[in-house]
This record gives C-alpha cells, sequence and structure tokens, in this order.
C-alpha cells in the first residue's frame, strides 16, 4: 500500500477515494529530464516553471467526478456552500461530477493533488509555491476585478488599547504570526520588517496562530500584542461582523501580493483542462454567494505562476524556504 509523502493527517474527507495514482506517479520518479525546483517525479521541458503534462496520453487522467477544494478556512461548512454556484457552472460546462471538499490544511491539500485525489483547487498564496513543485499544480487563474487588478496586503494590527503605535514599538511584545508556510502571515514580515528595523523573534516572540482569523481574533481579545494578516481575509471578517474594526488600530500595511491561485492538476487531459479554464473565466459572480463574499470581485482573471508569483519566490527565498514536504507545515 502506498504511504504518504507528509507526514500530516490525510485530505479526511477524500479517503474513500483511491491511493493508486500515487503509485503510478513513484514509478517516473527519476526521469532524466530539466525540472528546476520542481519534484523528482515532474518535468520542466518548457522552462514555465510548473509540471509538463506527461509525453505519453495514457497517463492523462479524464476523470468522470471532478473533486475541488478551496484553501483551509476556519468554517468550511460555509464555504461549502457559497462556492456552491460556481460548483454548478463548473459541472454544466464541463459535463461532469463536481464535488466540493473541505481540507483541514495546506499539507493535506497539497497531498491530496499530488496523488491524484484532487483535481482542481485553490491554493493559499505562501503555499502555492509548495503545491506547483510537490503536487504538479498548474496556477491559472485567481480572482480581480473588471480591469484586471487583483491581490491583497500585509497589514499589521494591534488592539486600539495597546501602546503600540508604530513597529518599533513592538519590541518585547507578542506577536501571532498565522503558520510557517503563510506568506503574509509569516514570510513577508519576516522578509520586510528588518529592512524597516524589526526584525521578527530577535525584537519580538513569534506565536504562531494557526490561522488569520485566529490571529485577528486574538488581537482583539488581546491574546496577542499584534498580528501581520492579510487584508482580504480581514475584510471578509468585518464583513461579517466577526470583529469590531473599531477595536484595532492599524500599523502597517504592504505593497499588493496576488492572492489564492487556482490550479488544476498537471496530468488532466488537455481537452478536459480547456473545460475547465472556460468555466473559471465564464463565470458571473454578480448576485450569487461568492461575489458577496469576495467583495470587489468581478470575475477569474488569467495568470501564470513563472510572473505572478515571482515577489512570493522572492520572500520565500529571502525566509530560505525549501520546497520539500517538511517544510509544508500547518
Amino acid at each position: 500500500m502506498a504511504t504518504s509523502l507528509f507526514c500530516k493527517r490525510p485530505l479526511a474527507m477524500l479517503t474513500a477515494v483511491s491511493l493508486l495514482p500515487l503509485v503510478l506517479l513513484s514509478t517516473h520518479a527519476y526521469a532524466e529530464c530539466e525540472r528546476g525546483d520542481l519534484d523528482a517525479i515532474y518535468c520542466d521541458e518548457n522552462g514555465d516553471m510548473v509540471a509538463d503534462l506527461p509525453a505519453d496520453e495514457a497517463e492523462w487522467a479524464n476523470p468522470d467526478t471532478l473533486i475541488f477544494a478551496y484553501t483551509p478556512v476556519e468554517d468550511p461548512a460555509i464555504y461549502t456552500d457559497i462556492w456552491q454556484p460556481f460548483i454548478d457552472h463548473l459541472a454544466k460546462v464541463t459535463e461532469r461530477d463536481v464535488r466540493f471538499f473541505a481540507v483541514q490544511s495546506n499539507a493535506a491539500q497539497v497531498e491530496a493533488m499530488r496523488s491524484g485525489r484532487l483535481h482542481i483547487a485553490g491554493f493559499s498564496t505562501g503555499p502555492t509555491p509548495f503545491a506547483v513543485n510537490l503536487a504538479g499544480a498548474v496556477p491559472f487563474a485567481l480572482m480581480g476585478s473588471d480591469d484586471g487588478q487583483f491581490g491583497y496586503t500585509l497589514q499589521l494590527f494591534t488592539h486600539v488599547d495597546s501602546d503600540i503605535h508604530e513597529l518599533e514599538d513592538l519590541k518585547g511584545k507578542r506577536v501571532a504570526h498565522t503558520s510557517p508556510t503563510s506568506n503574509s502571515g509569516n514570510l513577508a514580515p519576516r522578509a520586510l520588517l528588518p529592512e524597516l528595523g524589526i526584525t521578527p523573534d530577535e525584537d519580538y516572540e513569534v506565536v504562531y496562530s494557526g490561522s488569520h482569523d485566529q490571529s485577528m481574533l486574538g488581537v482583539v481579545a488581546k491574546d496577542y500584542d499584534a498580528a501581520p494578516v492579510a487584508s482580504e481575509v480581514v475584510d471578509r471578517m468585518a464583513a461579517r461582523g466577526l470583529y469590531d474594526a473599531d477595536d484595532v488600530r492599524l500599523i502597517y500595511e504592504s505593497d499588493r501580493f496576488p492572492t489564492t491561485s487556482y490550479n488544476y492538476a498537471y496530468n488532466l487531459d488537455p481537452a478536459l483542462v480547456e473545460k475547465i479554464e472556460e468555466a473559471f473565466f465564464t463565470f458571473d459572480f454578480t448576485g450569487t454567494e461568492l461575489g458577496e463574499e469576495f467583495e470587489g470581485v468581478e470575475k477569474f482573471i488569467s495568470i501564470n505562476y513563472k510572473d505572478n508569483w515571482q515577489v512570493i519566490r522572492t520572500i520565500q527565498a529571502a525566509n530560505n524556504v525549501s520546497y520539500t514536504p517538511e517544510n509544508l507545515e500547518e
């Protein structure tokens, strides 16, 4: 029986799906080819930094049922309903059954795509390079506006009653980062703040909260002195009334980063990929729960990993991140 390549719990709701694809992939583990940072089971002969489609058509996947997963969130049940209009549209365009599954961690989500149990997925900004290099994910879209704008910022909040008014005041404090692989919640502040005179783990104590939601709620409850979080998450929390904006103070905001990437598995049949892309780029957010949840988003826009994730790879390189299963932590 194939065993997990990640020392993490499996994607719980997908355990009924066969693990056989993982065994099949491993037989091609050390093919002689150009691959860059990609895992040994993938090739990148064209230099676009994502896994090439297998040359042998017999290795192309063309499932009758497509499995779609969105990035791990605090309340997966809510997002199951929010994504339903898109799931229905995807099913209609691809003429396949489409199932939405809630994932419990970034590691479980990456593992599921690597093993062939997950076909389409939204990966958070920081974990996207792990998905690309470890799981053969191919980023092709993200949410944006009609004029093609997209992205989010790192925002650093403290409680309104705290004595923290600028970055210098973080010295000696207890600051909540989200998780080791999170871009705005950990890697970006570690790369950007030292240039502004504050070094995490040296000037302040880093405590991992587990998620942007927990970081923000911890600041509100005064469990943490401050926290770097993703602006898009904070905006959605405020819209749902999960915290009072008057209870916090913004002390720093970065330039914009790309947001959640939407990916298909590298070995999907090209004809199916064409239908998947059609479904994304023809979906109308207007009047849907998805459009209401992601305020300011009007459509999916086309992107590519090599160009649009360059800033993220730079931040990760500054943090000495290597794309290994061991480094993909919750």
